[in-house]
């Protein structure tokens, strides 16, 4: 398998609990290939009008050859926007938190726009855009999910999509998954794309090879409730609608919900996960949790989650370096999740690491003021490897050698709050300068 992610889950539901990643892991394998690497999709991007550079691809859809199981993970922001509403409710969720799972067909993704706090005007664009990809695909407007991103309080035009939508629908290839993933970008410096596979032979499906693809955009607004900004994962595994929505959200939470660059969640978050079940035989029974196929699927899931959770993070506005944050010894999961959110978040660590300085007295302060419970005298401070505290007290290192660890483009800072067994690890990125620069201009 090409899997280093164990995927987690309720032991009493029949999955293994999370193994969260630490340092000596090594980044979860990934194979070329994007939202159209498994089989039974196509995908597009295409100028629609959304932008004004003719040049920039700003419509995304991703098309399954029939329709399929489909999971959804959603923003638990309360200003949530129009798409979010309307995705969230074509999967039988009608209140967020709700497990949103069903059928689809094809999901939509615009850029420019992200149709936010557009009252009943922004939900009837989006019910009206379900209606034109249905029109375009030959499916029903209720197995259409959409998406959009970008300035939020304006209206989204609806005559992009009139004109789009068809000319994107004539274009749909297997070959598609990278055009579309430029499609959904806005202050991304790069498209995200990841997949992995796992062969058959072990699980019961001898001759098949199964595949998990996906695309992802977001680079600031980033600290998710659920999923990243935007993301459409495919695979080509038999899954049931309501597994599958049970394993993409063991899948986010240990990947996007695990991501930060700036501390704000989006209005929009959403990410979408289809089964086709293109790749098992005629007749084959659907993964079952429990089965060795099912963690087979989970594993590959979590890598592709995973792999665009870091690049999301190493593409943060701004950003020079992609930075992970360890925490082990923790007594409880969430005081892990709080310390090690306490690092990623400040802006004096990521500043300290923009500068190129190993200043770990950042670091005490942030999961000091964390709330998670620790003795400071047992706690331990690793950057880029190098111990830099002990027992609460500083540890003499070589600074030259620091420095020349800082030119790695991923840093990873190390805690121990020797306080219990639990253990997490979070993403996020340095602040340059740029930050501020992209963040200013954004709306101009």
């Amino acid at each position: 398998m090409t899997n280093s992610v164990q995927a987690s889950g309720d032991p009493a539901a029949g999955f293994a609990p999370l193994r969260p990643p630490s340092s000596a892991d090594a980044p979860p394998a990934s194979e070329p290939g994007g939202v159209t690497r498994a089989r039974g999709f196509r995908a597009v991007g295409v100028h629609a009008g959304f932008r004004k550079d003719p040049s920039r691809l700003d419509l995304a859809l991703v098309v399954a050859d029939e329709p399929c199981a489909c999971a959804a993970v959603f923003t638990r922001n309360v200003f949530c926007a129009a798409p979010v509403t309307v995705s969230r409710a074509q999967l039988g969720a009608d209140q967020p938190g709700e497990p949103a799972y069903g059928t689809a067909r094809a999901v939509v993704v615009n850029s420019g726009n992200a149709n936010a706090a557009t009252g009943e005007r922004g939900l009837e664009t989006a019910r009206a855009t379900t209606r034109i990809v249905g029109d375009a695909v030959g499916c029903p407007a209720d197995e259409v999910l959409v998406a959009s991103t970008g300035v939020i309080g304006e209206h989204l035009p609806l005559e992009p999509f009139e004109t789009g939508v068809p000319a994107a629908a004539a274009a749909l290839s297997p070959d598609g998954g990278a055009d579309a993933a430029r499609a959904i970008m806005t202050t991304d410096t790069l498209p995200k794309e990841a997949a992995a596979s796992f062969d058959g032979a072990d699980i019961g499906y001898a001759g098949c090879t199964f595949f998990v693809g996906g695309m992802a955009k977001g680079s600031g607004m980033i600290m998710p409730n659920m999923a990243t900004m935007i993301a459409v994962v495919t695979t080509d595994a038999p899954v049931l609608p309501h597994d599958l929505h049970k394993a993409l959200a063991r899948a986010a939470g240990a990947s996007f919900n695990k991501v930060t660059v700036d501390s704000d969640t989006s209005t929009n978050d959403s990410c979408f996960l289809l089964a086709s079940g293109a790749a098992a035989p005629a007749g084959a029974e659907p993964f079952a949790p429990g089965t060795p196929a099912f963690a087979a699927f989970e594993q590959a899931l979590g890598d592709v989650c995973q792999n665009l959770a870091r690049q999301m993070a190493a593409d943060g506005e701004g950003a020079t370096r992609l930075v992970t944050v360890n925490v082990t010894g923790a007594a409880t999961p969430a005081d892990a999740d709080a310390a090690a959110r306490a690092v990623a978040n400040s802006p004096l660590v990521k500043t300290a690491v923009y500068g190129h300085d190993a200043n770990w007295g950042r670091v005490a302060m942030a999961i000091g003021k964390s709330g998670a419970a620790f003795r400071q005298q047992d706690a331990a401070i690793d950057i880029m490897g190098m111990p830099v505290c002990r027992g609460g007290l500083t540890v003499p290192f070589d600074e030259d050698e620091a420095l020349r660890r800082f030119e790695n483009p991923e840093i990873v800072i190390d805690v121990d709050l020797g306080a219990g067994d639990a253990a997490t690890t979070v993403w996020t990125c340095d602040f340059s300068h740029d930050y501020v620069t992209i963040n200013g201009d954004y709306r101009s």
